[in-house]
């Protein structure tokens, strides 16, 4: 792997997963971007990869801000005359059970991940466009995935990545902008009373961060969802089953139900290649033929 030609940004990385992943790229020879909160806290791993030799420097901004975030794309470009590689890590927690969660919370929640990353997402895409090349990770999650109690703020969020992620992929393909999602399961502060204590040591941020290069290098996939944590790499799928055809009428709701394990039955499911394949196979199940429909807007 190598990426001594590429500009990445990585986002929340003064610390934990984001710092990881902004070594790693440097380790590969890629210019890094520290974008944290804290210009200081940034500086401190910015200055941890030009000591090993590498090339970085540390823009303090909120994913939130659209013009913080857009003065740091100008600043790269005037700087590196390109951004190749988009890392959305920044990230926050406010976990409580639905019934105690306000809406403030998981308004901030959503702020900082899914808008977040459109925010950062905006910012590079038309540089992207016009160099036609560009490696975007949205940071997901298995809570987003599958649920997981307390979190339907950040669960909400994450899965809004995924979404994000089929999408943007689509559009960038011929672009040559491969967009991909990191799951990641690591020991870092917002993690902390999350995971079991005596887990914590075997979930280093520096074991997830090699799964990284897969999705940001010149043959990196596109739409992936690679799961990441304690050095075991997996992938995570949206399948789609054969489903069956009910007939329309009184008694359609009762057929539904009374087919419910045959709707749900696994074998022989796909991965649509886009959203559009469920509308497809729908009408052709019903009897009529259809065409891929891509609108471009």
């Amino acid at each position: 792997m190598n990426l001594n030609t590429r500009v990445a940004i990585v986002t929340g990385a003064g610390g934990g997963l984001g710092r990881s992943h902004a070594i790693e790229l440097a380790r590969h020879g890629a210019k890094v971007v520290v974008n944290d909160l804290d210009q200081a806290v940034g500086e401190r791993v910015a200055e941890e990869i030009r000591s090993s030799g590498g090339e970085a420097m540390a823009i303090a901004a909120s994913v939130t801000d659209e013009d913080g975030i857009a003065a740091m794309a100008d600043q790269v470009m005037s700087a590196w005359g390109q951004i190749d590689i988009l890392v959305n890590n920044a990230g926050i927690l406010r976990d409580k059970s639905f019934a105690k969660a306000t809406i403030a919370d998981f308004r901030l929640v959503l702020d900082v991940h899914l808008m977040g990353s459109v925010i950062c997402a905006k910012a590079v895409w038309d540089i992207m466009r016009a160099q036609n090349y560009g490696r975007i990770v949205m940071t997901t999650s298995s809570s987003g995935l599958y649920g997981n109690f307390g979190q339907a703020n950040y669960a909400a969020a994450k899965m809004g990545l995924v979404g994000l992620m089929q999408t943007l992929a689509l559009e960038g393909q011929k672009y040559n902008i491969h967009v991909n999602c990191l799951a990641p399961t690591a020991a870092t502060q917002m993690t902390q009373g999350v995971l079991a204590e005596d887990g914590l040591e075997k979930l280093s941020p520096d074991l997830v961060s090699p799964g990284l290069l897969a999705l940001v290098g010149e043959q990196a996939p596109t739409r992936a969802i690679l799961c990441a944590g304690a050095g075991h790499f997996a992938s995570a799928h949206v399948t789609l089953t054969d489903g069956v055809q009910v007939a329309g009428g009184p008694g359609a709701g009762e057929a539904v139900i009374q087919r419910w394990e045959e709707i749900c039955d696994r074998r022989g499911e796909i991965v649509p290649a886009y959203g559009f394949t469920q509308a497809e196979r729908e009408l052709a199940s019903a009897g009529y033929s259809s065409a891929a429909v891509v609108v471009e807007r």
